[in-house]
């Protein structure tokens, strides 16, 4: 039999960490649905790791071991979402602490991190992802604690520099944290290029079937910020149901399959209509105008991922009228799934926004290309 540590992460991950219940033989993890765990005659635990499922069970595990093993990392804890992941990032932090975060980054985030940092007492400093030296401009040394980076960024599809960032912020005395939702951990490997630590809306990619709300975080290393964002976990029960946990490592098996052929479909979709006449422009880093192509390219792995944005027209009623005729692509709040989903970003996001009003977003799933290629055809007549 070959040697377990010779086998790459595809083969592990397809195959559960070759999973296999040594009681049944079943090749499926089980789901372990119980809140609470049994003591022997002596009171002692039955499973010394097992007393209370509020960040206590089984089911967990698969997933998280599968994550880590992707990443690369030393440990990983699943979450009940992914804005709740990103959050607990920011809550271990202490009052008086400083974070550098880009301006275009999930809105929902945003949003909460400008409240929140500001009732908390922690310094909120914003970066311009788009310009390579600004990054450096906003990170206090001895000061800031944390930079957060996205790459790609949502929805413009900016691509950070992981290493550069990284050493920018080690500089500094502070941690690098990635959210590394949209590359996956298929074309990118945030640890490898130096982030301490990765984080995954796994409602997206990971679980990929649109069925799943969870988060995940990855750790580098177990730092002091780790050790908090775990301790804050098991307190606050940010953790998922046993059968969404199930369900989020069944769908991860796939994940290698799914990514490479949104990745494959949504190249052919942004080359097609690169230089198209009705679009104002194609953002996608693949391309070879894409500002950050030449970034993307020595830090995403074959190739540039499934999400891609359209600037229709001059204005919003023209991106909106698009939308409006899409027929194969579904109108959908979301990204990562096998089904295509199309959405008007601005509507979502509204006037504060930074994002162009005729920007609209397509996360590519798993439908042939030529149908959807045909469908933003008729959809831009």
């Amino acid at each position: 039999m070959s040697d377990p540590k010779s086998r790459s992460a595809e083969t592990d991950v397809v195959q559960g960490m070759h999973t296999v219940d040594p009681a049944t033989g079943s090749i499926v993890p089980a789901i372990v649905p119980s809140t609470t765990y049994a003591r022997d005659e002596k009171y002692a635990l039955i499973d010394p790791a097992l007393s209370y499922s509020r960040d206590e069970n089984p089911t967990y595990d698969t997933a998280e071991a599968l994550l880590t093993r992707l990443e690369g990392g030393v440990s990983s804890l699943l979450f009940s979402s992914g804005m709740a992941s990103a959050c607990a990032v920011f809550k271990a932090l202490k009052p008086g602490d400083h974070v550098v975060v880009p301006k275009v980054m999930y809105w929902g985030l945003r949003n909460w991190l400008i409240k929140f940092c500001d009732r908390w007492g922690i310094g909120l400093e914003q970066f311009d992802a788009a310009d390579p030296n600004d990054l450096g401009s906003k990170v206090i040394a001895k000061k800031t604690t944390l930079v957060w980076i996205e790459t790609p960024c949502n929805p413009t599809w900016d691509i950070i520099d992981i290493r550069s960032a990284a050493e920018i912020a080690h500089a500094a005395g502070a941690l690098l944290a990635v959210d590394s939702t949209v590359a996956t951990p298929v074309l990118s490997q945030p640890i490898e290029l130096g982030a301490d630590i990765v984080m995954h809306s796994a409602t997206k990619y990971l679980n990929g079937h649109g069925d799943v709300v969870a988060g995940a975080l990855v750790a580098a290393k177990e730092t002091d910020l780790w050790v908090r964002i775990a301790e804050g976990r098991a307190q606050e029960g940010a953790i998922l149901g046993p059968f969404e946990a199930w369900l989020l490592q069944r769908g991860m098996r796939t994940l290698f399959m799914r990514v490479r052929q949104a990745s494959q479909t949504a190249m052919m979709i942004a080359t097609h209509f690169a230089d198209h006449p009705s679009l104002d422009r194609v953002l996608y880093p693949g391309l070879s105008q894409h500002p950050g192509h030449k970034t993307a390219k020595k830090q995403m792995y074959g190739g540039f991922g499934g999400m891609l944005s359209l600037c229709v027209g001059q204005n919003e009623r023209e991106a909106l009228a698009f939308v409006k005729r899409c027929q194969v692509f579904i109108r959908a709040t979301s990204l990562g799934g096998i089904e295509s989903l199309v959405e008007h970003r601005y509507s979502i996001e509204g006037p504060d926004s930074p994002i162009p009003a005729n920007l609209v977003r397509l996360s590519v799933g798993a439908e042939t290309a030529e149908d959807l290629i045909d469908d933003i055809e008729q959809a831009l007549t």
